[in-house]
């Protein structure tokens, strides 16, 4: 997972794992967002891996802690992922999944089918905010 937040606050971010990919990174990038304190929409445009990758009891360990100590930054400041879809079959079945995502992250699982779509919602949800959409 990578996240480019040139175009903050629409942060894209790319679930796809090189090996050898440092977990690490991928938290001070989202504490990075975080630390700015302003409301942030979170896009992908990327499928997550074919394959489920099984996490190691360290690595979820870690993701607990992690999840713990930002909990209420995360409620407060990101308010949404937007997963970008094209296949509406797909995008059904992140239905069910969208559920789990919102109780286990602490915001919501949205759906779009086009890049265009997904921040045309992001700016929605910025503006419903009170903050200037970009």
């Amino acid at each position: 997972m990578s996240m480019n937040s040139s175009d903050f606050p629409l942060v894209w971010m790319n679930l796809t794992q090189e090996p050898g990919h440092d977990p690490q990174k991928d938290f001070d990038e989202f504490e990075a967002n975080l630390r700015r304190g302003e409301p942030f929409v979170i896009l992908n445009d990327t499928a997550p891996p074919a394959e489920e990758h099984e996490h190691s009891p360290e690595e979820k360990k870690r993701l607990a802690l992690w999840m713990k100590k930002h909990k209420a930054e995360l409620r407060k400041l990101v308010l949404a992922m937007i997963q970008i879809e094209p296949n509406q079959a797909k995008r059904m079945g992140y239905k069910a999944f969208a559920v789990l995502f919102a109780k286990f992250w602490g915001y919501p699982l949205l759906l779009a089918n086009s890049r265009e779509q997904a921040i045309e919602m992001a700016r929605e949800l910025l503006s419903k905010d009170g903050n200037p959409s970009r």
